[in-house]
């Protein structure tokens, strides 16, 4: 999952982001109105945590501005104001949820995950499966065939970034655009080893495999290869 952190209070930006990183979340971090609309219109985020007094743009016209031009990401404001006025205001925006300053991450992390269980109207379940494969992204469990399945928290985002489009070829740069941010610099062929990873604690043993190498496009994950 990819996630946009938007909090001109730096501090609180970092340790935001830390936190969704240790979740296995690909975070970008900016300080200002005007860099979050730009990020916002440049990249496909899955989740926006967005302040609004901001300088450049508060947060409300961010939002306006983002939705009038077709995005359509969930958005959590995080704010000091804890007026109703305040609240009607950022949701009526386009503003998917509303959390005010000073919160806990426990809830800061709840809500993110309800938001995205919600995006495009799909499924509630934290339950995702192929085959004998389960995952439960809310509790970042996976078994295979009944056995626990060790994962870090970068492969069970890869993982759960496939799984979440089972049956669609993803492309390396389309696994490492929703996985790493944007100021990743580690080695080129990282998707490539994060997929030998997860078929070794997935599919080693296993009569029928999961991840597939789809030659000259990149991987997917199924019960039927290709």
């Amino acid at each position: 999952m990819r996630a946009l952190i938007a909090d001109d209070e730096k501090d609180l930006n970092a340790v935001i982001s830390r936190t969704l990183e240790d979740e296995g979340y690909a975070v970008d971090s900016v300080y200002d109105g005007i860099s979050a609309l730009e990020y916002l219109e440049a990249t496909p985020y899955d989740v926006v945590v967005l302040d609004i007094m901001m300088p450049g743009l508060d947060g409300i016209e961010v939002i306006r501005r983002y939705r009038a031009g077709g995005g359509h990401a969930p958005i959590l404001l995080l704010t000091a104001r804890d007026g109703v006025t305040d609240r009607v205001n950022g949701l009526d925006s386009g503003a998917d949820d509303y959390l005010v300053k000073p919160f806990m991450f426990p809830e800061l992390l709840a809500r993110l995950r309800v938001l995205l269980r919600h995006k495009g109207n799909g499924p509630r379940s934290s339950i995702l499966s192929c085959g004998s494969l389960v995952i439960d992204t809310a509790s970042h469990k996976a078994t295979r065939s009944g056995r626990s399945i060790d994962l870090s928290a970068k492969e069970f985002a890869v993982l759960e970034y496939m799984m979440r489009n089972a049956g669609v070829i993803l492309s390396r740069d389309s696994i490492r655009s929703h996985i790493w941010s944007w100021d990743y610099e580690g080695e080129s062929n990282v998707v490539d080893v994060y997929i030998r990873y997860l078929r070794k604690k997935i599919d080693e043993g296993e009569s029928v495999k999961l991840i597939h190498t789809i030659r000259g496009s990149g991987y997917m994950i199924s019960e039927e290869g290709r």
